[in-house]
């Protein structure tokens, strides 16, 4: 399950390798883009301007001085109960719940350290204790970091959903007892756990890489229907599949790697230490003073925002890295202008895919793309080489499709069957994206329409009877499906 971070994200480099492709619905494409919830606290507003948190500090035994602590500060140098018990309150209040039982939507929460970890964990579930009296036992959420001897067991238990338990809340539905695991660094490379709807970063982070494995524990599609085994309930659940997650960001984050990160920079650094609390560890010592906060705090901003189809500035790095190598490759180049493809494309697979230090591949590139449909390796060359000015999406590509068709069966088409293009059309486009409607139609199951919200009996009707088996001939002879998948 924690898979190796070059394998997953290709993230040895420090590169931002992966791209949050915006579903055009749910049978649409590989992921999830999240909801941001931005959140901050007084303290953490000053703690992100360009002045700090000036406090007066102790030094030595009797002297004081001001002192300025920055968001890298938290629960390093400067600390601050109230505030941890903020975060904790908002995640709760805000986060997605199960579309089958309600509960929490299960949850991952990222610390600072270690001890930040501990500390969260126990206020999540005295907060879960004060909701749900009862119901979790402080078993709600669950530190998950190397200092916890079972910790590996506890993150594939999480995925199997049988954390401290499973089916709390309804005996005939499979999810686990524990609905949050609080983390450092253990459950952010390759981590895979597709019911995840709830993310939380309680602390800031500075590498792109870190941030984009984050990101990504939520990106994965799931129908929350496989674990329920209730047949009557199941017709119930309105939103059985998920569609999207939040990320809720504390220390603005999403702000920092879109508007002040110098991706120029960091692409000539050497790679990142392994060494330090990306690894779960706790920081070192801090150099200078100390500072407890036991005053307030209080909710200063929320605002959540829907991530679109064009994702962030980080997700949009990796492909253009790529172009940079591909361009730059002589060989590549003549390959191209001869329109050489085959040798193009194996050359890329054998030259430049899965190497290091960026580990490219097709599907990585396909995502970072952000394109609803599948690219091939062709059109990518070609859109990096300006022989096709951007990638066509799904829709687009089946206009094109249907066209063809029109010409290619324009002396089968009786005059009086112009009115009927526009029903031939939402035919054609959807045998040829829904796999499900094609097993209806090829099995004249037809009976199914009956109930099938996208394509339905009227529909089918509204076609011309001669073309209701012509267009599923045309295209599994002449339309290539798996680029719409």
């Amino acid at each position: 399950l924690l898979l190796d971070t070059y394998r997953t994200f290709g993230c040895d480099s420090g590169q931002p390798t992966f791209r949050y492709s915006l579903l055009d619905g749910v049978k649409d494409g590989f992921l999830i883009n999240p909801v941001v919830v931005d959140a901050r606290t007084d303290i953490t507003t000053k703690l992100l301007s360009e002045q700090g948190y000036a406090v007066m500090a102790p030094v030595g035994e009797d002297g004081q001085q001001e002192q300025s602590f920055v968001s890298k500060d938290f629960e390093k140098k400067f600390f601050s109960k109230a505030t941890n018990e903020l975060f904790c309150q908002t995640f709760i209040k805000n986060g997605l719940r199960d579309p089958v039982t309600g509960e929490f939507g299960k949850g991952l929460v990222f610390a600072v350290s270690q001890n930040h970890a501990a500390k969260l964990t126990q206020l999540l579930n005295e907060l879960a204790d004060v909701l749900w009296p009862g119901k979790y036992q402080s078993d709600f959420a669950v530190q998950v970091t190397s200092s916890v001897p079972a910790a590996q067991q506890y993150t594939i238990n999480f995925t199997n959903n049988n954390l401290l338990g499973s089916a709390n809340f309804n005996a005939q539905y499979k999810t686990s007892k524990a609905r949050v695991c609080v983390t450092v660094g253990m459950m952010t490379t390759g981590y895979d756990c597709p019911d995840i709807l709830n993310l939380a970063l309680m602390r800031p982070v500075y590498s792109p890489s870190d941030f984009v494995q984050i990101k990504g524990r939520g990106t994965r599609k799931h129908n929350f229907l496989e674990q329920l085994f209730d047949d009557e309930l199941k017709p119930l659940i309105n939103e059985s599949e998920k569609v999207r997650f939040k990320f809720f960001d504390f220390f603005a984050n999403c702000e920092y790697f879109e508007e002040k990160f110098d991706y120029d920079e960091v692409l000539k650094l050497p790679a990142r230490s392994s060494e330090g609390e990306g690894q779960g560890g706790d920081p070192p010592p801090p150099i200078g003073g100390l500072y407890e906060h036991t005053g307030t705090d209080a909710i200063f901003h929320v605002a959540e925002q829907q991530i679109g189809y064009e994702g962030m500035k980080i997700d949009r790095m990796f492909f253009e890295k790529f172009e940079d190598q591909v361009k730059a490759d002589p060989m590549l180049q003549q390959q191209v202008e001869n329109e050489q493809w085959e040798q193009a494309i194996d050359y890329v697979t054998s030259q430049l895919f899965d190497k290091p230090n960026e580990y490219f591949n097709l599907e990585k590139l396909r995502r970072a793309a952000g394109v609803d449909r599948r690219l091939s390796l062709k059109e990518i060359l070609q859109k990096i080489f300006g022989l096709i000015p951007y990638f066509k999406s799904k829709d687009e590509l089946l206009e094109d499709e249907f066209q063809e068709f029109l010409l290619a069966n324009q002396s089968k088409l009786a005059e009086d069957q112009g009115i009927a293009v526009l029903a031939m059309k939402y035919f054609f486009k959807a045998y040829a994206t829904d796999a499900a409607l094609r097993a209806i139609i090829d099995d004249k199951r037809f009976g199914e329409l009956n109930v099938n919200p996208a394509f339905g009996v009227g529909d089918l009707r509204a076609v011309p009877p001669e073309w209701r088996e012509g267009i599923p001939e045309y295209v599994k002879d002449y339309v290539p499906l798996n680029q719409f998948m």
